[in-house]
């Protein structure tokens, strides 16, 4: 699915690369940069990196190029920024049954499994994650071993725990009853949670601000809370008015953003009234069709949406009307052998799960949000799923890490923006969601040099994202053909 192929430009790179010391700056030249910031492209540019950072862009014809500077002739590449994924998670943290096993299995090696999906992003043009849920601890400690250049991988911004919530295996988590659980699960509760579990939805507003500045001490880069319950049926409100807006002012004083899991209508209003900066997944209102008030609210204010495109598009959507089909027609059979009884309500929302309603029903909530002018971002919820000897079917490939962003990318193009559109929601959209727009996400001077060049016209085709011919991150080439360094628990498919 990624082409790996390394031609002329890509040797080039990695040559200059090895010649830092000897170079002061690198010149791409004659390509055709497509800045991020949503305007036409610029052909037949320069863009000058020094050290770390793009230093200058322009025409060929005005832009001086530095003496003793290494020249690319990039002519007939696009050059676009790094892409960015607001909804990943790069720990292994369990759940039931495989990736239990797993967990138990694996735990000990968090930090290599961190960096190995750090890794297959940046393999495939993602240099920045914001990592939404899963493990504080090996997370900022990969994540501080990248920026200290100790380690390479995509740039990761991590939230920890979703507060509120009682990690993998709780109620809240995953509707496990306390009372089942092994010492090993107990744990692995205490080791995502942090403190900020479950304890937090019983405490006065003083509390609570007492105990997210205890969590804000252990690093996270953002606040996620859990404005509603996961994933049950009825979903119900997670916290407060007051506790919500507690928990996103604390967070705004220690330079923090702070988002939310609000999956009901009434939830997220609640959220959007606290002063969020981002949703996460906002198409996903289960089983409900979003209020135009609701949009309104969230584009007036600049909330982000951060999308989890890659299911509800592509091969999912595909299977998606396929299964739809063969469940009508066995509903169909069912109905000419005539029912004896009126269908209760168990029996309604048993038939709308199998036509797929609430697929569909984020699929329109998708495009009404794009259609409204939001700022829409990537994200992907991609995730480790069972270890390979542990799994009897394979994951889903548009949640994998990497190519799971990329399928995003483009399933934006299918929900209706046009590819510029998806370009900006990915680069300067995905670092608006960082609060480090000033530092990357288009191709500007002064920027760090997060680069992709492209073999051919994202904008002519969204699918040529895929033909990354050199991954360049803070201004030094990357040997994809190496990532990841360490396999744990991916496979080289």
């Amino acid at each position: 699915m990624f082409d790996r192929s390394i031609q002329a430009i890509a040797i080039a790179v990695l040559t200059v690369t090895a010649a830092f010391s000897q170079s002061p700056a690198i010149a791409f030249t004659g390509a055709t940069v497509i800045d991020g910031n949503g305007g036409p492209p610029l052909g037949n540019a320069v863009v000058v990196v020094t050290g770390s950072r793009i230093t200058a862009v322009g025409p060929r014809a005005s832009v001086r190029i530095p003496s003793g500077a290494q020249s690319i002739d990039a002519s007939g590449r696009y050059l676009v920024p790094g892409f960015i994924d607001t909804n990943v998670h790069l720990s292994l943290y369990g759940g039931m049954k495989e990736r239990y096993e797993s967990l138990v299995r694996y735990h000990s090696r968090q930090n290599e499994i961190v960096l190995e999906a750090a890794q297959i992003d940046l393999k495939h043009g993602i240099t920045t994650v914001r990592d939404s849920y899963g493990m504080l601890i090996p997370l900022a400690q990969v994540r501080d071993r990248i920026a200290r250049g100790e380690a390479i991988g995509a740039r990761i911004q991590c939230a920890g725990n979703i507060v509120g919530w009682g990690g993998p295996y709780s109620i809240t988590f995953s509707l496990t009853p306390e009372k089942d659980l092994t010492l090993f699960q107990e744990q692995m509760n205490d080791y995502v949670a942090q403190g900020a579990g479950e304890n937090l939805k019983d405490m006065t507003p003083d509390e609570l601000r007492a105990a997210i500045n205890r969590y804000l001490d252990k690093g996270p880069d953002f606040i996620k809370y859990g404005g509603t319950s996961h994933f049950s049926q009825p979903t119900f409100i997670g916290f407060s008015p007051e506790a919500q807006k507690v928990m996103v002012d604390e967070a705004h004083k220690r330079g923090r953003a702070a988002e939310t899991h609000s999956t009901t209508i009434e939830g997220l209003r609640l959220s959007i009234l606290a002063g969020i900066d981002l949703i996460q997944h906002p198409e996903v209102l289960t089983p409900r069709e979003m209020p135009d008030d609701l949009l309104r609210a969230i584009k007036d204010r600049g909330i982000v949406c951060s999308m989890l495109v890659s299911t509800i598009t592509g091969e999912a959507w595909t299977k998606h009307l396929k299964a739809r089909e063969e469940a009508r027609k066995k509903q169909d059979e069912a109905q000419k052998k005539g029912l004896q009884h009126e269908q209760t309500a168990a029996e309604l929302r048993k038939r709308d799960s199998d036509l797929g309603a609430d697929l569909e029903t984020r699929r329109r909530n998708a495009q009404k949000l794009i259609q409204a002018g939001c700022r829409v971002t990537a994200g992907t919820d991609s995730y480790w799923g069972a270890a390979l000897e542990l799994a009897r079917e394979p994951k889903p490939e548009n949640q994998d890490h990497g190519i799971g962003t990329i399928l995003a990318i483009e399933g934006l193009v299918e929900l209706g923006m046009t590819p510029s559109q998806a370009i900006v929601a990915a680069t300067k959209n995905g670092a608006m969601a960082c609060r480090k727009l000033d530092q990357f996400g288009t191709i500007e001077p002064g920027k760090l040099a997060d680069l992709l060049v492209l073999e051919a016209d994202p904008l002519a085709d969204i699918h040529n994202i895929r033909k990354v011919q050199t991954v360049m991150k803070e201004g030094k080439a990357i040997d994809t053909a190496r990532l990841p360094e360490t396999r744990v628990l991916s496979s080289a498919r």
